[in-house]
């Protein structure tokens, strides 16, 4: 189902179609890459959301206490992005297409997509740290799933990611601590 707004180069011009697996020079075998893919594809669209939203609070923060949260937030969605990037590439590498495109990444992200709406700090943050404790569960499974699979490859690069999301979730929480942040009453 195309919709008129995307652009089809042509068949000619189609090296792999989106929501296959073809083969792999990994010699991972094809089944076990599919599943993997489609982990890889869920980590992938919630890290892309996330990074999205973390982005948006970057740009529109205000108040006594951003200065540190502006530099927590540019880091973070520096982080983001680079996770992204890996995961997509090993997607790509394992035979299959990253998920991309704005219908993509809703059809498989783990995570609620925050509204347009500007919030405050503590609600921004707040649902920056429900992003991050989802994306850390799921990720926990896609390392079970790699080692299940004997990917070591894709075991180790999901389980660093799966760190740098509990760290950036733990310095998110360490925000919301109750003596952190000016609250309205």
């Amino acid at each position: 189902m195309s919709a008129p707004h995307l652009r089809n180069p042509g068949e000619d011009a189609l090296r792999r179609e989106w929501g296959t697996v073809g083969g792999n020079d990994l010699r991972i075998d094809p089944a076990a890459a599919e599943r993997l893919v489609e982990a890889l594809n869920a980590d992938l669209a919630g890290l892309y959301i996330l990074f999205n939203q973390v982005r948006k609070h970057y740009w529109t923060l205000e108040g006594a206490e951003v200065g540190p949260v502006v530099e927590f937030l540019e880091g973070a969605a520096d982080r983001l992005a680079e996770m992204t990037d890996d995961l997509a590439i090993r997607v790509h590498a394992l035979g299959g297409v990253p998920v991309n495109g704005p219908m993509g990444f809703r059809q498989h992200t783990p995570i609620g997509i925050e509204a347009g709406d500007v919030y405050s700090l503590r609600d921004s943050l707040a649902n920056d740290l429900e992003g991050y404790a989802t994306l850390a569960a799921q990720m926990r499974e896609h390392v079970e799933l790699a080692a299940e699979l004997g990917d070591e490859a894709t075991l180790e690069l999901v389980r660093g990611h799966l760190r740098t999301v509990e760290v950036d979730a733990h310095d998110v929480e360490k925000m919301l601590a109750d003596d952190t942040l000016v609250r309205r009453d």
